[in-house]
């Protein structure tokens, strides 16, 4: 009798035992005692984050971008007709111009992932409409193209506007400044990736600030950037350059630069 009432006991006692944690921890089963955590506990001190200086003032680059171009000369930069030769575009007051039948121009460095800033005018003749009128582009990879293009007023294919992925992606909004009036990009790129055997895993995606309004948001890029066809992923790569198109209207450039993430 006296060993039922300590059974009863025991029994009672570790039934409040269980209900006061079951009201301590409301997730966790009854029969489960965590041990308490402390804050220290989730706190992550090791490798201490770098540090890096900021640009001043929106657009300025940071301590750690890589320069494209600062105002002064091309020295990143090559023909896409003949990567041993310097690129042929023209270096003006602080920025350089696209010289229609040059051809393109590509970066000497390779890049993957980045964050990259980009400003563009395009002073174009308000008589040229469509793909006619200040257009250019702006090659991740040498492959998958984020349009340049004067679209202040200036109605095209909404995949073929400015801040497209060219013939893919519409931008969410059309947020283009009146031609002579400077424009940026800014943009988080992230590669894609494939399996051993060159599928795709992972395909690009990208993010893009069109003077300073999301117009891309984490889209998915489908593929190699073609006037013609639908996008696909013919073969795996790697890093590779960034490249600006020729496209025989006088664009300008100015402030690019970039960091690989």
């Amino acid at each position: 009798m006296k060993k039922s009432r300590l059974y009863l006991f025991i029994f009672c006692l570790f039934g409040i035992t269980s209900l006061s944690n079951a009201q301590e921890y409301p997730n966790t089963p009854p029969e489960v005692s965590p041990m308490p955590m402390k804050p220290e506990m989730t706190e992550i001190w090791e490798p201490e984050v770098p540090v890096i200086t900021p640009g001043e003032k929106p657009g300025d680059a940071p301590s750690d971008a890589i320069i494209l171009f600062g105002g002064k000369n091309l020295d990143q930069w090559v023909s896409q007709n003949d990567t041993t030769k310097t690129a042929p575009w023209a270096i003006k007051d602080g920025y350089f111009e696209v010289v229609p039948g040059s051809g393109g121009i590509q970066t000497k460095m390779k890049f993957g992932d980045l964050q990259l800033h980009l400003e563009f005018s395009a002073p174009d003749n308000s008589d040229n409409q469509g793909q006619g009128r200040g257009n250019s582009g702006l090659f991740f990879q040498n492959r998958y193209e984020l349009q340049i293009l004067d679209s202040y007023k200036n109605r095209t294919y909404r995949n073929g506007q400015a801040a497209s992925i060219y013939k893919d992606h519409a931008p969410l909004v059309n947020a283009m400044r009146p031609p002579n009036e400077w424009n940026s990009y800014d943009v988080i790129y992230t590669a894609p990736r494939f399996d051993d055997n060159g599928k795709v895993e992972y395909p690009a995606r990208i993010t893009v600030l069109h003077n300073g309004v999301v117009v891309q948001n984490n889209s998915i890029i489908n593929g190699l950037t073609l006037y013609i066809g639908l996008h696909h992923y013919p073969e795996a790569h790697g890093k590779d350059v960034i490249s600006l198109q020729d496209h025989g209207t006088p664009v300008q450039f100015r402030n690019i630069w970039v960091r690989p993430l």
